[in-house]
């Protein structure tokens, strides 16, 4: 991969972090119940740090700051969020992998990496709670 892709890659991540960690709070705060608000709390806490990790490496790359974008409208409705959240969770895991199996610089590839095995387990919880929905 080409470090042009690699920035655009990180762009992306970098994006999608931010849309997440917008989300997430406003999903927090429809959450049924004090256990689910929680770990829907925690999920944004690892946005957060994924946004700054990706942050840092454009940084160190480019020696620009990236001024991030909300791309989507959060859904309305905590069901809507959940299967929301579970779909961005599960696309973001495939691009961090296929991100990192392209990055030519290492730090790039551990950034990717990182990220990759947290999204997993998001989606895994936010499969959890559409199950407990009944949806």
């Amino acid at each position: 991969m080409d470090e042009s892709s690699m920035i655009r890659n990180l762009e992306k991540a970098i994006d999608g972090e931010y849309q997440a960690i917008y989300c997430y709070e406003y999903l927090a705060n429809q959450a049924p119940d004090e256990d689910i608000r929680q770990r829907i709390m925690e999920i944004r806490s690892d946005e957060m740090r994924h946004y700054e990790r990706f942050w840092n490496v454009y940084y160190s790359l480019t020696n620009k700051e990236y001024e991030p974008k909300l791309n989507e409208k959060c859904p309305s409705t905590y069901s809507a969020g959940v299967l929301a959240a579970f779909l961005d969770e599960q696309k973001a895991t495939e691009f961090y992998l296929r991100s990192m199996r392209e990055a030519s610089a290492a730090e790039v590839r551990n950034a990717f990496d990182s990220a990759a095995r947290d999204e997993q387990n998001h989606a895994v919880w936010y499969l959890y709670y559409l199950m407990e929905s009944g949806q």
